[in-house]
């Protein structure tokens, strides 16, 4: 594990924000999605379930902006592995990336907006669940194919900064998949 400390500097401001801004975003909108659930307070002030839900859905998306940029910086402002730059890592890394984009995006297309952004909160139900592709391979696409997305980012920059990012955005989903389920 010291071998870690040669690569990734926990102490630097970046990765602190990175790691800060990796677990905002789940906690957010689980709090923000339930409070909406049991008050119905954004519906009311948006005088729309709609647009509540639309609103919600576009402050995600920013705070998901915000990850990958903090996520980024962090990789860039530390070490690169040597053993990880090469064709076949960045490859990888690059089918990697194609995976997770083609899950999400799918995601996203299946649920719809509404349904990608919690709109069950807001009392915006589906008519049946979706078990079409990616539902009908994995339980979680969204989440699993954004793990994939920095996942395949980290080797593509060859950044075990970014390995370690990853694994805690693993965690944090698989924290957030145990409270929204």
């Amino acid at each position: 594990m010291t071998w870690l400390l040669h690569y990734v500097d926990p102490s630097d401001p970046s990765f602190v924000v990175a790691i800060l801004t990796i677990a905002f975003g789940p906690f957010f909108w689980n709090v923000v999605a339930r409070w909406e659930y049991r008050t119905r307070r954004l519906s009311s002030v948006f005088r729309s379930p709609y647009l509540a839900c639309y609103s919600l859905g576009a402050v995600i998306l920013l705070l998901n902006v915000l990850r990958s940029h903090c996520f980024t910086q962090a990789m860039l402002s530390q070490p690169k592995m040597e053993g990880l730059e090469n064709p076949t890592t960045y490859c990888l890394g690059l089918a990697l990336l194609g995976v997770g984009t083609i899950f999400v995006l799918s995601s996203f297309f299946a649920l719809g907006f509404t349904g990608t952004f919690l709109g069950d909160y807001f009392g915006i139900l589906m008519e049946a669940r979706v078990t079409t592709f990616p539902f009908s391979i994995v339980d979680n696409p969204m989440y699993c194919g954004s793990t994939a997305n920095y996942l395949g980012w980290a080797l593509m920059h060859a950044s075990p900064t970014g390995l370690l990012l990853t694994v805690v955005v693993a965690f944090v989903y698989m924290v957030a998949i145990q409270y929204e389920e």
